[in-house]
């Protein structure tokens, strides 16, 4: 019997390590799973709805570190899962994506002896000043596998030195997700607009990341682009709790509605209905890719080329004077037909983990 932990602690963590878990449970006799909720995110509307509605088991240990600086949610994270560590004694530890959760369990696993695999691997923006992409960075060089979502992932990675022995390029497992759920979640749509009073045509809109809302001047430009944008149709902008806290009262348009962040099945709804995104998540320019459906990435840069290459996104960086430009340029292309046509993101990711590991063990 091999002894698997599992840590999450933000949203896109919840995505993609859903189907995994789910895959490893079909070998009951061969597996034993522990899922760790490092308490990253710890409001309901961004942390509970998401196993609700995604399937995930009810966390076996919640370390409720809750949010704070960087160091000190990293730190809290490292201290309190060493106990973890040491009390069920994994055979392997289970980290996914880029957050501090992820480096975190990653660092006190590999210093306890315990083996590490890297879900979502090898993804670089090469823009250091994202924590991400040094979580990412150093994630990756401490794993014992590194499972990658695409090609360039496997690149990255040799080219920084990592032996290829430890890469397994298995597909997307967030994709796995999005396959199983998408069928539920249009029937959403319905009772979604009319929650939110919301008709079509119109645009959905996301933003969190610190480097877009965290500096007034900057976010006071997103704000003005957005009004502008939603002169045009109207936009559905689901607020993040620290977008919302720094919005001042008054400056949004009427045409732009505002709502509670969206579970998981919501706002693959609003994806699958809306023109366009516009968003600096990372997860949804893999979605709005698969989807088929036009995104405009508020980065400089982004860890998943694939999406510029053969998907929808475009970045639209610090040009946030040209978003309704790019907006009418969306307008004028014919809609591209949803199509999995990219390796491996194809809905049986997690299946191809169970098969790497399997072949380990």
């Amino acid at each position: 019997m091999t002894k698997i932990v599992h840590c999450v602690g933000a949203r896109p963590n919840f995505m993609k390590m859903a189907p995994v878990m789910a895959a490893f449970a079909k070998h009951p006799d061969r597996f034993q799973q522990i899922l760790v909720h490092t308490g990253q995110h710890y409001d309901a509307k961004m942390s509970d709805v998401f196993f609700d509605e995604l399937g995930l088991p009810k966390p076996d240990i919640n370390l409720e570190v809750g949010s704070g600086t960087h160091a000190r949610q990293t730190a809290e994270i490292m201290i309190r899962f060493e106990g973890v560590i040491e009390q069920h004694k994994p055979d392997w530890v289970f980290v996914p994506g880029d957050v501090n959760s992820t480096i975190a369990c990653a660092l006190v696993s590999t210093k306890l002896g315990v083996k590490v695999a890297h879900v979502e691997a090898g993804l670089r923006s090469r823009d250091r000043s994202m924590p991400e992409e040094i979580n990412r960075i150093l994630t990756d060089q401490i794993s014992d596998l590194l499972l990658t979502p695409s090609r360039d992932g496997d690149a990255n990675l040799i080219a920084e030195g990592i032996d290829p022995k430890r890469i397994k390029f298995v597909g997307n497992v967030m994709i796995d997700t999005l396959v199983r759920l998408l069928p539920e979640a249009k029937l959403r749509w319905p009772g979604l607009q009319e929650r939110l009073n919301v008709s079509k045509p119109f645009f959905l809109a996301t933003l969190h990341r610190p480097a877009n809302v965290d500096h007034p001047e900057s976010l006071r430009k997103l704000v003005d682009a957005l009004n502008k944008v939603a002169e045009i149709h109207p936009l559905l902008f689901p607020i993040h709790p620290r977008t919302r806290s720094r919005i001042e009262s008054g400056t949004l348009s009427a045409r732009i509605t505002l709502c509670d962040p969206l579970g998981y099945l919501d706002f693959v709804a609003a994806q699958s209905e809306t023109l366009a995104v516009i968003s600096d998540s990372g997860g949804v320019q893999e979605e709005t890719t698969y989807l088929g459906v036009p995104c405009l990435t508020l980065r400089s840069n982004t860890e998943r080329p694939i999406t510029l290459t053969e998907g929808t996104n475009r970045l639209i960086g610090e040009r946030i004077d040209s978003l309704v430009d790019e907006v009418q340029k969306v307008l004028a292309t014919p809609r591209r037909t949803p199509s999995p046509a990219l390796e491996y993101w194809d809905g049986h990711a997690a299946e191809r983990i169970v098969d790497v590991l399997s072949e380990i063990v």
